[in-house]
């Protein structure tokens, strides 16, 4: 797969630390797809597979668009039923499932997570229609945060 300005989208993991926030809906690199690759289908979580320290490597987005790359060294669950993709995210960023994933992160220099990991942690969570409520409330606030993030960098300037 080779990266270009335009093209199939494509989430590199590295990315996760850098450019996502806790919902993906827009990607800013592109790729020209020669087969084979994992291509969202819409409502996934990822997770980066491997990081600096486990407390980075605990993090997730969720990726509601399909037609996505999801390239190499992502972990790709698929929530079902009861569970909202934006509730899950914010379960692994944020709550007690952060903890716990980060405890089953391996290595010293670089530490990586996988699947496994992923499946014996833990996340509790309401009915689906309160993870949505709680999941839209969090994504607001966490808008609003970057736009004046963003008009705190560039005074008079409304993206």
């Amino acid at each position: 797969m080779d990266i270009c300005e335009t093209g199939m989208p494509l989430i590199l993991y590295g990315r996760l630390y850098t450019q996502y926030q806790t919902r993906i809906e827009e990607v800013d690199t592109f790729a020209a797809d020669k087969g084979g690759s994992l291509l969202s289908s819409g409502n996934e979580v990822i997770v980066p597979a491997s990081g600096e320290t486990a407390e980075d490597i605990a993090i997730a987005s969720s990726v509601r668009r399909p037609g996505i790359i999801f390239g190499g060294d992502l972990n790709v669950l698929t929530p079902e039923g009861a569970l909202d993709p934006d509730y899950v995210a914010l379960g692994i960023t944020y709550g007690s499932a952060h903890g716990d994933l980060a405890k089953r992160a391996q290595g010293k220099s670089v530490v990586h997570v996988h699947n496994a990991d992923i499946a014996m942690t833990e996340l509790a969570y309401p009915g689906i229609d309160e993870q949505r409520a709680i999941s839209s409330f969090v994504l607001s606030l966490d808008s609003l945060i970057t736009l004046h993030q963003r008009e705190r960098i560039e005074p008079g300037i409304i993206i």
